[in-house]
């Protein structure tokens, strides 16, 4: 039993998918029996008017139907309820009921009942008022200084303030600078109307002021009749809180002393009668509602907030004295009498959870019954100790947390790609402008060893590739099951894909005793496309502009061995040259040497080298796999083609310049044309026809002006994907170029590619430039570090598009050369220190002097050769 929860005195359910709010709930003795006892009104969004006098035998019980006084259907949404003294000529309370149209004055009465049924109670309508403008919520009180009666004040959703004197209406105003509608309250002591409006400020009007105010139905007249009728409506005084407020509540518990309490949404504010802030108390939850009860204490005043984690507060001041636990989220609270119970908290949740309940606790009658001694059998806890310690050790292993294999995975993911292409092609929506795209099947199967629910399958694959579906959902998987869906792949958009390779991802949960509803898990695989998938055989060509030449240990295999799929079998084994031809349209040649140990790929486009390359040297390996060669390797001798990489990166820069000088154009012409708007709509909305001094035809060329842009930045970004594309092909052609100069290790190559392959989508606010960068010169800075000079520097924690390339180009060139030199890729802490040393492929070091006197400038033609030195580029017959 929790000290800390609201004791549950009475409670009820309200009706059936009934909608309450704040001004739903009151506690008043309306049907004016003079025990001092209140009652609980409440009134709901369907109509209902509910009294309930609560008295439980013991605090708990179940609602007696006695319970309810009244129920009644009024057929109109309640917005709110008050009780007051409405009626003239009798100072009895009176019931008003605010609809969205429509003002009711009740009286509540009872007769006294002769059987055993209780007394009857019913409901008399004195007056009502109809309402021409749609209600907000009202206040009510001695407007002006009225003794014995109140005068009640509506506020409409359009910001109009209606004033009744019981039976009449008096007058209405309008509230200047109104948007939305805000709580409203009024103040006895300065017989002044509070409320917030939407510019986040509480303001304060004098009745007076809106006594004398021009008058809300002469809104429509001429000017000189504003003038004549009355003065304009000014504010009392304004407060800015900067936020929306949720309620107002002005108490006087001291006398000749009152206070405006005001809550929102993240602060509860105490104001003096003149605006001036009294006490402030920043909020660390989201309230819901709240009311000022009493003062026990002389200058300070105690305040009920709830909030939306269904807690009660109970603050002095500032000072949080309580907190308690309720069963709901409360939208009003109240603070009644009922019985010989005094400070019973009265709550109302939106969907009808009405409670009344009061804090602390009840005493525990639970006695704890007592254990009976034995002796310890140290022995038996000893061995249950190092069982126990066995266990944490065992959990509490960080290595064999994954599976060691695939068959001991609950759920198992593969994919089969099919071998020829598909002979319709599935393609859709292609943006390829060759004849006929082609697409290859791929079959995935899912199987599971155990109960796998919520399995669901994502099958992603590299932009410009497409996969004819990409989501499957499948239901609850048995054990020794499988299900398999089958899709194709094709080529959608017109450019080289960087990798033929793509990727599935099952997710699903396991359930567990203790979690039901699944720890959720991951399966996922790999699978490689077909390089037919993207090009088509052709007649080699002998011209090209980038030649490479891949050197191996191994006598040349004829590519009727190693491409039986693009090459012409009528040729015979002596195939030496094969054409590729893109779908793009691009062409690739492929030549082997007769005399020596050597193949060449050349191609007019740098980055169409990379496929062509990564094909011949894993057919290579998986060729001479199959003969048990273990010795076989490949080398590259020639020279890395750096300045034509460096071309790819200014072309995709100045793209990205573009597009942010597209937006910059955009967000200008965007201001201009809802400039231009504003004016247009301000000369329409004149009851006086003005010219438009052609404003209409600025609009159109400005709006002309935005389409233009857009279409341009569109088309950019189109070019801008394109350029990416090619530099991640030339990036994938660098990386493998460098580790077979350099012969790197696996984690070396995964170095480089981290390095320089950071992204999979190039962004404008984080882009490839800036990222390598970054990458690069850390790696300058540690274990390629020629100093501890150079490890002393600090790098900049921010990434951020940079102005040019040229300290790019820069990095890139010293991070080769020091390559060359004999650096090693490390990630470790202590490589930096490391001695320089002779890197495998028989590359030596080179002095210091030397280098320094064969700087790289960038821009310039240089380029690597494999013993380190500075050549220039040439091509080889």
């Amino acid at each position: 039993m929790s000290l800390f929860k609201a004791r549950d005195w009475w409670s009820t359910i309200l009706g059936e998918k009934e909608e309450f709010d704040q001004g739903c709930l009151c506690v008043a003795d309306v049907d004016n029996s003079g025990s001092g006892q209140d009652k609980v009104i409440v009134g709901s969004y369907k109509g209902y008017l509910r009294i309930f006098n609560p008295h439980p035998v013991k605090p708990g019980d179940e609602v007696q139907p006695e319970d309810l006084l009244l129920e009644v259907q009024l057929r109109e949404p309640i917005l709110q309820v008050e009780v007051g003294k409405f009626v003239s000529g009798t100072e009895g309370l009176h019931l008003a009921v605010l609809h969205c149209r429509k003002l009711c004055v009740y009286a509540v009465s009872g007769t006294q009942g002769n059987v055993e049924h209780g007394n009857q109670y019913q409901i008399k309508l004195m007056y009502q008022h109809n309402l021409q403008r749609t209600a907000c919520n009202m206040t009510y009180g001695p407007f002006g200084g009225v003794k014995g009666r109140d005068l009640i004040c509506i506020q409409s959703m359009d910001g109009m303030l209606m004033l009744f004197e019981q039976e009449s209406y008096a007058f209405g105003r309008f509230l200047p600078g109104f948007l939305l509608p805000g709580p409203l309250a009024y103040s006895s002591r300065t017989d002044s109307f509070i409320t917030v409006s939407s510019c986040q400020q509480v303001e304060s009007y004098k009745y007076q002021v809106l006594a004398f105010a021009t008058d809300a139905d002469e809104r429509q007249d001429t000017e000189q009749q504003k003038l004549s009728s009355g003065k304009r409506l000014a504010v009392d005084w304004v407060l800015n809180i900067g936020e929306q407020a949720l309620d107002i509540c002005i108490v006087s518990f001291n006398q000749g002393v009152s206070s405006v309490f005001v809550l929102g949404e993240r602060n509860f504010f105490c104001l003096k009668d003149n605006g001036q802030i009294r006490f402030m108390k920043k909020l660390d939850y989201s309230p819901s509602c709240f009311i000022p009860y009493c003062s026990v204490q002389e200058g300070t005043i105690n305040t009920l907030i709830a909030n939306h984690s269904k807690m009660l507060n109970v603050y002095q001041d500032v000072t949080l004295k309580w907190a308690t636990q309720l069963p709901c989220i409360p939208v009003s609270v109240k603070v009644a009498n009922f019985q010989d119970l005094k400070g019973v908290i009265v709550t109302l949740s939106d969907d009808g959870h009405l409670q009344c309940s009061y804090l602390g606790t009840d005493p525990s009658l639970f006695q704890a019954p007592k254990v009976d001694s034995r002796e310890i059998n140290y022995e038996e806890m000893n061995a249950e100790m190092k069982e126990l310690q066995k266990i944490i050790r065992e959990a509490t292993k960080t290595q064999d947390v994954l599976p060691e294999s695939e068959k001991q995975r609950d759920v198992t993911v593969t994919a089969e790609v099919s071998p020829d292409l598909d002979e319709e092609s599935q393609a859709i929506d292609s943006e390829v402008k060759a004849g006929a795209v082609p697409s290859v099947t791929v079959k995935i199967t899912i199987q599971s060893r155990v109960t796998a629910q919520k399995p669901s399958l994502a099958v992603c694959v590299q932009a410009p590739l497409a996969v004819t579906c990409d989501q499957f959902v499948f239901g609850d998987l048995e054990p020794d099951s499988s299900e398999a869906v089958v899709l194709s792949v094709f080529l959608k958009e017109n450019c080289c894909p960087s990798e033929l390779e793509g990727t599935c991802m099952v997710s699903y949960n396991i359930p567990t005793e203790l979690n039901p509803e699944g720890i959720p898990r991951v399966a996922q695989c790999n699978f490689s496309l077909p390089l037919k998938l993207i090009c088509f055989p052709t007649q080699p060509s002998k011209a090209a502009n980038h030649k490479l030449t891949i050197d191996t240990n191994k006598p040349p295999i004829s590519f009727v061995t190693i491409f039986p799929d693009f090459v012409d079998l009528s040729e015979g084994d002596q195939a030496n040259a094969l054409g590729f031809e893109f779908l793009t349209g691009s062409k690739t040649t492929l030549l082997a040497s007769k005399t020596s140990q050597r193949y060449r790929v050349q191609s007019d486009q740098l980055e169409d080298l990379w496929l062509v390359t990564k094909e011949l040297i894993h057919r290579l390996e998986v060729h001479f796999k199959k003969q048990n060669c273990k010795d076989f390797a490949c080398s590259f001798s020639g020279s890395i083609p750096l300045q034509e990489y460096f071309e790819l990166i200014d072309r995709h820069f100045e793209l990205r310049l573009n597009a942010e000088k597209f937006q910059e154009l955009l967000s200008e012409r965007a201001v201009q044309f809802r400039a231009i708007e504003r004016r247009l709509l301000t000369r329409f909305k004149d009851k006086t026809p003005a010219p438009l001094q052609h404003l209409d035809t600025l609009l159109e060329g400005t709006f002309r002006e935005v389409i233009a842009l857009a279409d341009a930045a569109e088309e950019n970004q189109a070019n801008m994907f394109q350029a990416f594309a090619k530099l991640k092909s030339a990036t994938h052609l660098v990386i493998m170029l460098i580790s077979l100069w350099q012969k790197l290790s696996t984690d070396q190559v995964a170095i480089l590619e981290a390095t320089f392959l950071p992204l999979a989508e190039d962004t404008q606010e984080l882009g490839w430039e800036e990222t390598v960068d970054a990458a690069v010169s850390y790696l300058l800075r540690t274990c390629l570090s020629k100093s501890s000079k150079e490890q002393a520097l600090t790098l900049s924690s921010q990434l951020s598009m940079p102005k040019d390339t040229s300290r790019l180009k820069k990095n890139i060139t010293l991070f080769c050369d020091r390559l060359a030199k004999g650096g090693r890729l490390s990630l470790s802490t202590d490589s930096a220190t490391q001695q320089a040393a002779v890197m495998p492929g028989g590359c030596a070091t080179i002095p210091e002097s030397d280098l320094e006197e064969r700087t790289i400038i960038p821009g310039s033609t240089a380029v690597f050769s494999s013993n380190g030195q500075i050549t220039k580029q040439k091509s080889k017959p």
